[in-house]
């Protein structure tokens, strides 16, 4: 599965997850264990819920948390919260390089060791629940790939511990140095240090890789309001192109020519073979031989079990006095043909799952009682419909599993 971030309002931690749960509703039920897993459950309370501004519909997530406990903590202290925590192995370890990222940044900005950074606004308890709930997020929603738009470098100033600071922070700025950037004319911080050190950790590429189908999209709102502009990150959603399995059997090819029996002998004779149990197909090709006789060249396919049967029914429909056997390895597609009833008759359509796509074709035996009018109508309508079906059915499928 790859993640195309769409950074329509900005990113912060709160938007990231929001839009992670809008796709994958199921985690939501999780995140609380999480806060128990990390010790302070009653520090927080979670809040995800579906939001709507007017424009987009989507998920906003936030977390409560007392605003009057302090919110200085030192970057060792989070770690030997998180050490210290029950988290799995992966949430943890993603959560502690989301911190280090910030930690590194915040060192080079204040000119102090890593280890020695205290971080304010980020070491409140709501900002850390942030990060464990996107580091589990990350490593539990079996994405593996990410890339992301150009980031809004937004305008004006932010109020933070160390007073009026320009916009993107020093630290966010830092974090996100090799990124592209454009200006939208809108105010305000577009991104967070959270934001911006989980965007990072995800190590984005800058494009959609290509053999990608999109499966769908999920949208995830940001706190701030922007004038003219919904504060969401858009997660577009892609799975590789469907890898597609065939089958392999082995099968007998029948070959002989035939030059001195009439067209309308060999037509029936070639009826009567084709009836016979075990022929998979006739194939009859013209040819000119020797003294210029025109002739056809004879080519049956066969299950191995019946070739004995099919061979003495060639010898008896036929003229020829010898035949020619070889085996063939054969590669089948994963096929299976539907009955559908259209206008009071019922069609028989076969789909098949191609390394382009599914296909949807009607047999033209059924085709042949519709008016010459309105036949080539009928069997496009009939495809797409069936298509259709498959395809929403294939869709659901894909996003339980």
């Amino acid at each position: 599965m790859h993640i195309h971030l769409d950074l329509v309002g900005g990113l912060s931690g709160d938007m990231f997850i929001s839009a992670m749960l809008d796709y994958f509703p199921e985690s939501k039920s999780k995140l609380s264990s999480l806060m128990i897993d990390a010790g302070f459950a009653d520090l927080v309370l979670l809040d995800c819920k579906l939001h709507n501004d007017g424009v987009l519909a989507g998920t906003r997530f936030h977390v409560v948390a007392d605003k009057t406990a302090h919110s200085h903590r030192q970057y060792m202290e989070i770690k030997k919260i998180l050490n210290n925590s029950k988290l799995d192995s992966a949430t943890c370890g993603a959560a502690l390089e989301i911190f280090e990222i910030i930690a590194i940044a915040e060192a080079e900005i204040h000119g102090k060791e890593v280890d020695m950074i205290s971080f304010h606004e980020i070491g409140a308890w709501d900002s850390i629940a942030d990060v464990i709930c996107a580091a589990y997020l990350i490593t539990q929603s079996g994405v593996s790939s990410w890339s992301v738009s150009s980031i809004p470098i937004g305008r004006g100033q932010v109020r933070t511990a160390h007073g009026m600071l320009p916009v993107p922070a020093p630290a966010t700025a830092l974090i996100l140095k090799g990124f592209s950037f454009f200006d939208d004319g809108v105010e305000g911080e577009r991104v967070t240090p959270t934001g911006a050190a989980i965007l990072k950790y995800l190590n984005p590429g800058r494009r959609i890789p290509p053999g990608l189908v999109l499966q769908g999209s999920a949208t995830g709102f940001g706190s701030k309001v922007f004038s003219g502009l919904s504060n969401v990150v858009r997660a577009l959603v892609f799975l590789p192109t469907q890898a597609i399995d065939w089958d392999t059997d082995e099968i007998i090819q029948i070959e002989f020519e035939i030059d001195d029996q009439t067209p309308e002998a060999l037509a029936v004779a070639l009826e009567n073979i084709r009836a016979e149990q075990g022929v998979l197909d006739v194939l009859q090709i013209g040819y000119t031989g020797k003294k210029g006789r025109q002739g056809a060249s004879i080519r049956i396919l066969a299950l191995p079990e019946a070739v004995g049967e099919i061979t003495e029914r060639c010898f008896l429909e036929s003229t020829t006095l010898g035949i020619r056997k070889q085996n063939l390895t054969r590669s089948k597609l994963s096929r299976e043909q539907l009955v559908v009833n259209h206008a009071g008759r019922d069609f028989r359509i076969k789909i098949a799952d191609r390394p382009g796509g599914r296909t949807a074709k009607v047999e033209m035996d059924d085709l042949q009682a519709v008016d010459t009018s309105l036949r080539e109508k009928t069997k496009q309508s009939l495809e797409n419909k069936v298509l259709s079906a498959q395809n929403k059915s294939l869709k659901y499928s894909n996003r339980d599993e």
